[in-house]
C-alpha cells in the first residue's frame, strides 16, 4: 500500500522528462546525407587537433558543429495554389528585374523576369523547385568563383541551370557557385517531373540561385526581402495578380 502513492507521485516527473525529450527531438533539424562525409572529416580533424592541443581541439569541434549546421535540411511547408512561384533558396533577395537568361538554357534572346536569392554560409543550402513541371533540360557550365552577389557572377561563375516546363510557361533555375562554393550537387535528372518545393540540388558553402520567369510573373518580394526555400512566395503567375509594394522598418 505504501508503494502506490510513490508511483503516483513519480508520474508527473516522468511526464515532464518525456515532454523535455520530445521537445528536444522536435527541435533537432535533419542533416542532408551530402554532409555526412564532410562532418566526419571535420570531426576527425577536431580529434587530432584536440590531441595536439585542447585549445585547437575546441576550434575543431566548433568547426564541426558549424559544418553540421551548414548541411541541415529542415522540413518546409510549401503553399500549393496554382500559379505561385516559391523561393528555391534560403537567403536574401538580391535582384528583381528583367535580365537575359543564360544562353545555354535555350530560353530565347529576350529579357525575362529574374529574381535572385543570395545565400550566405549560414543559410540552408538545400535548394527546392520554385514551381511544378517537367525538367526539360539540365546544363552544367564551368566558370569562375567570383562573389555570387555580383551581377557578373550570372555570366562568369560556375553554374548549373535547369529548365522547367510548367503550365504557365518555361522557367529557368540557375545555381551559381560563389567565392567559397566549389561544388554544385544535383538530385534530379532531365525528363523527370518535379513538384513545387521538392529538393533538386545543393550548393556547398555560399552561393546564389536565379529564377527566370515569363514576363507575366508578378514579383511578390523586393530587394532585401528574406526568403525561405519552399515557403516564401517570390511571384504570382495568375492573370490579374496585383503588384505588391513594400516598406522597410
Amino acid at each position: 500500500m505504501a508503494k502506490e502513492p510513490r508511483a503516483l507521485s513519480d508520474a508527473p516527473q516522468k511526464q515532464a522528462r518525456m515532454s523535455i525529450i520530445d521537445s528536444v527531438r522536435k527541435s533537432l533539424v535533419p542533416i542532408h546525407p551530402e554532409g555526412y562525409v564532410f562532418i566526419a572529416g571535420f570531426a576527425v580533424v577536431a580529434f587530432l587537433l584536440d590531441w595536439l592541443s585542447p585549445t585547437l581541439g575546441w576550434i575543431g569541434f566548433i568547426a564541426t558543429a558549424w559544418c553540421a549546421f551548414f548541411f541541415r535540411d529542415p522540413r518546409r511547408i510549401t503553399p500549393l495554389r496554382e500559379g505561385l512561384v516559391v523561393s528555391p533558396a534560403d537567403g536574401v533577395v538580391s535582384t528583381v528585374g528583367f535580365f537575359l537568361p543564360p544562353a545555354e538554357l535555350g530560353l530565347g534572346a529576350e529579357p525575362m523576369q529574374r529574381i535572385s536569392v543570395f545565400m550566405s554560409i549560414f543559410d540552408v543550402h538545400v535548394n527546392r523547385s520554385p514551381i511544378t513541371g517537367r525538367i526539360a533540360k539540365i546544363v552544367y557550365r564551368p566558370g569562375l568563383f567570383l562573389n555570387a552577389d555580383l551581377d557578373k557572377a550570372s555570366e562568369d561563375n560556375e553554374r548549373s541551370g535547369m529548365v522547367i516546363d510548367a503550365p504557365f510557361g518555361r522557367f529557368g533555375v540557375v545555381q551559381i557557385a560563389g567565392l567559397v562554393a566549389r561544388r554544385i550537387v544535383g538530385f534530379v535528372k532531365e525528363g523527370e517531373q518535379i513538384g513545387v518545393g521538392d529538393r533538386f540540388g545543393l550548393i556547398r558553402f555560399g552561393s546564389r540561385v536565379d529564377v527566370y520567369m515569363p514576363s507575366s510573373a508578378r514579383p511578390m518580394v523586393a530587394i532585401g526581402s528574406r526568403a525561405i526555400a519552399g515557403e516564401t512566395i517570390l511571384a504570382d503567375m495568375t492573370a490579374g495578380a496585383a503588384v505588391l509594394t513594400f516598406k522597410a522598418g
